[in-house]
């Protein structure tokens, strides 16, 4: 028979039972310290198309840290946005369709007020999201710290580099004009304030806008340019390529790159002086910067989120600029306006891996035109019907009496999509119809 052996002081048998509850409820008891909220860094490309970018195909110019990315996480094939730097950046940061904002030509979005649209830094910012704008404001008037963010820098108008630029002299940091000097790249400015917001903000949630100069013209040399570069357009595309790695390298830096999602997007399709060489495959895009074509609104769009997103992923999801609002609420866990028209559909849980809801169309705007695209097919403000089988090199005019059993249905589907937009119903353009101004040839009698 096996004897026991007790302990009769009371306060060794107290240690014991504290001992073991102690052992029980840490064992048990969940761990309630707070999970910090995933930050989220929107790099955005000025000008540059898919035409541009190695992962996408391009032949003339090659983007390793920008194709890594891609390898690293997802990347989309169909992402669509307004085909204009104005009316794309207020798309992106609104969420709305631009007959409902009124941005529908560069002019135009100067006039659109934080008391009438409300952007992305605001929603973020009620889920304790601090935020930063870096760059290019594109044609919104006010601060940015108007519209919602903590902290920015921004330059004035767009392809700004070096202070020998008229538009180039000055910078503007928390609403003091500060002085670019000489010798000084823009671009290089621009990364270490970006360094400074991380190093600043790393214990905080966070929401970067990095807008960038690159490769807007006016096309001039980088620091990197050889004397007698033959192709600056290309060290552009390479030092803006460079950025990203060095953005990479110091999120390792500060350990912030497995709580942070990187997302890399254009803001338009490639400018028509450099659309010829923007080839894949040989082949020249339909349409460029500003035009209501494929190669206009068509634009990169690569998401890498460590643990989340899966590797290396190509997905031909359609994705307009409107998402990014429902998609980074989602994330941070941000309220959206019930009482509001949100246009975009949130992607998130195409970037956990998951089928998620897909759109079935896009809808692009410039001006008064427009068109609302599925996979395959395209219908325009005009009623033109368009076969998009063969884009985004060639898009191919269907008959409007056409008998053509696919190409009635996506007349149909289409057809209805626009009439529940209803585009004619909101803002109606008063410009001179390129979305580029106002009223250019008033401005050419003045």
């Amino acid at each position: 028979m096996k004897t026991f052996k007790f302990f009769h002081s009371a306060g060794m048998l107290s240690i014991g039972l504290l001992a073991t509850t102690t052992a029980v409820m840490s064992s048990t008891v969940p761990d309630k310290s707070p999970v910090k909220k995933p930050n989220i860094i929107f790099i955005l490309a000025d000008d540059l198309g898919i035409g541009d970018v190695g992962c996408y195909g391009a032949d003339n110019y090659k983007t390793p840290n920008i194709d890594k990315l891609a390898k690293d996480g997802m990347r989309f094939t169909n992402a669509y946005t307004a085909p204009l730097c104005g009316p794309s950046r207020i798309t992106i940061l609104t969420g709305r369709h631009l007959f409902r904002t009124g941005g529908t030509n560069q002019d135009a979005c100067l006039l659109i007020k934080p008391s009438a649209e409300t952007l992305m830094p605001t929603y973020l910012k009620q889920a304790g999201y601090v935020s930063t704008l870096i760059g290019k404001q594109g044609q919104m008037d006010l601060e940015p710290s108007d519209w919602g963010f903590d902290d920015y820098l921004k330059f004035q108008g767009s392809g700004i580099y070096w202070n020998t630029q008229e538009k180039g002299k000055t910078y503007t940091l928390n609403g003091a004009k500060t002085e670019l000097k000489d010798k000084e790249y823009m671009p290089d400015v621009m990364h270490k304030r970006m360094v400074d917001f991380l190093t600043k903000n790393k214990e905080k949630p966070f929401y970067a806008y990095y807008s960038l100069s690159h490769v807007h013209g006016e096309i001039l040399p980088t620091p990197d340019s050889k004397p007698d570069s033959k192709n600056l357009y290309n060290d552009n595309i390479n030092y803006m390529d460079k950025l990203v790695g060095q953005l990479r390298t110091e999120l390792d830096k500060l350990k912030l790159s497995d709580n942070t999602i990187l997302i890399f997007f254009g803001d338009n399709g490639t400018a028509g002086g450099k659309a010829d060489a923007a080839t894949i495959g040989g082949r020249r895009l339909s349409g460029q910067k500003g035009s209501m074509l494929e190669g206009g609104a068509l634009v990169p769009l690569i998401v890498y989120w460590p643990g989340v997103t899966p590797k290396n992923k190509v997905s031909s999801d359609l994705i307009s600029a409107t998402d990014f609002v429902p998609t980074f609420a989602e994330i941070a866990g941000a309220q959206l306006p019930k009482e509001k028209i949100l246009d975009g559909q949130s992607f998130n849980a195409q970037l956990h891996g998951e089928k998620g809801n897909p759109r079935s169309t896009i809808f692009v705007q410039l001006a008064n035109n427009y068109y609302v695209r599925s996979a395959g097919w395209k219908l325009n403000q005009s009623g033109e019907l368009f076969d998009m089988s063969k884009a985004p090199f060639e898009e191919i005019a269907t008959a409007t009496e056409t008998k053509d059993a696919k190409a009635m249905a996506a007349r149909k589907m289409l057809q209805a999509e626009l009439d529940r937009l209803n585009p004619a119903g909101g803002y109606i353009d008063k410009g001179d119809g390129t979305g580029r101004h106002a009223n250019k040839e008033k401005k050419k009698k003045k």
